[in-house]
């Protein structure tokens, strides 16, 4: 083995467990984290515990492992003994299993003499979005004398690990993520060439919204409060509206049905997944999140990182990031009422708006930030590894 070799395998490894790299804001979070980590602090390895996906390319360092396993649905012995096995032939420092649907590799990992284990929560089960699922709890609460360290992505996040879990505030560390600010930023002119010929011209008002069309995202209300919005505008405000949905997902076909039938098709694009996010952000006057659940949205913050007025649903933790009346409105869950009522008082007044909008990116400027996330999340690894304050006195010495 050569020295160069040697050295490499000394940088400790976390070896991440996930369900799959698909798109998705813990995804999303997740590569952030690997494509920032200085190659000299910590290496990385994603498990798929089902199928590898399109986030893999956005992985800058092409030598991190990416190992899909292939799991069908349900529980068997032999899933866990697959894992034990794999995570025998990665040789990690640490294991970080992400959400329920990875927390069952808390236990092939405690298995493993000296590593040490993380679980991540950013988010709750799609099918039980406020956490109160007896038998996910039980399973929660099962393992959780497995866990060494907790982390979470939001304050709402946080207090239910404590509170409904039982998790000691000591072993719960709080992250938010970043905004790549270099690539969600504010620009004067708006790039009307994206859209569809014909679609958008100088004048009109674009609402708009980011994300996989799923029903948790409940975009169909949305839909429901746009058509609201347009039928109550007076003529002067009405033709100038527009809604675009940029994501795709399962809901979509019944989404751009419900669009016909609410007659609000010819001033609806549905923009399919974009690698351009940024640039489709900047067409927007609003950025509008309707969801039944969030843990932290990445959406929510690369919308304020573009300047926007912010209309959310008061769920998980989007209070956290609009502060409603300052950067944007929130409004009741499923409310396509209260939803066309609070679209439509900041479109209708431009001031409002620039206002709100400026306070989003002030707020982003100043608390969400790559570096502090990813400082914050080695921070976690350091102290499970002993190593608090070894890269401190390090950076004083250089």
């Amino acid at each position: 083995m050569s020295a160069a070799s040697s050295s490499v395998e000394q940088v400790p490894l976390v070896v991440h467990v996930i369900h799959s790299l698909g798109t998705g804001g813990l995804e999303n979070g997740l590569v952030n984290l690997i494509n920032r980590t200085p190659s000299h602090r910590y290496r990385h390895a994603i498990l798929c515990l089902t199928e590898s996906g399109g986030f893999q390319r956005r992985l800058q360092d092409s030598s991190v492992p990416v190992v899909a396993l292939h799991q069908p649905p349900g529980h068997r012995f032999g899933d866990y003994r697959q894992v034990w096995q794999m995570l025998r032939q990665l040789r990690p420092a640490i294991v970080h299993t992400r959400n329920l649907s990875a927390l069952e590799a808390q236990l092939p990992a405690f298995l493993l003499p000296g590593v040490r284990r993380v679980h991540g929560v950013h988010g709750r089960d799609v099918f039980d979005l406020e956490g109160r699922n007896r038998k996910y709890n039980l399973l929660r609460k099962v393992i959780r004398p497995f866990v060494q360290q907790y982390t979470t992505v939001s304050r709402d996040l946080e207090r239910w690990l404590i509170e409904v879990i039982g998790v000691p505030p000591r072993r719960v560390t709080q992250i938010y993520n970043g905004v790549d600010q270099e690539r969600f930023h504010p620009v004067e002119r708006r790039p009307l060439e994206l859209a569809p010929p014909g679609f958008l011209e100088e004048e009109s008002l674009v609402v708009g919204t980011v994300g996989r069309l799923a029903a948790v995202k409940d975009q169909a209300s949305l839909l429901r409060a746009f058509a609201r919005l347009r039928e109550g505008a007076g003529d002067g405000l009405a033709p100038r509206l527009r809604l675009v949905l940029v994501g795709d997902g399962p809901e979509r076909s019944a989404l751009e049905k419900l669009a016909d039938e609410l007659g609000i098709q010819p001033v609806t694009w549905f923009a399919g997944d974009r690698e351009e996010i940024p640039q489709l952000l900047r067409l927007f006057h609003l950025f509008v999140l309707p969801s039944l659940g969030e843990g932290i949205s990445n959406t929510i913050l690369e919308a304020m990182a573009t300047g926007l007025p912010v209309v959310a649903t008061r769920v998980g933790g989007n209070p956290e990031l609009v502060t409603s009346g300052e950067n944007g409105l929130l409004v009741p869950v499923a409310d396509p009422a209260a939803l066309a009522d609070a679209m439509g008082r900041l479109l209708a007044s431009e001031s409002q708006r620039r206002a709100m909008g400026a306070a989003s990116l002030a707020r982003v400027r100043r608390d969400f930030h790559w570096d502090r996330t990813v400082a914050r999340y080695l921070g976690v690894y350091d102290r499970l590894l002993g190593n608090t304050g070894q890269w401190e006195r390090q950076e004083k010495r250089n």
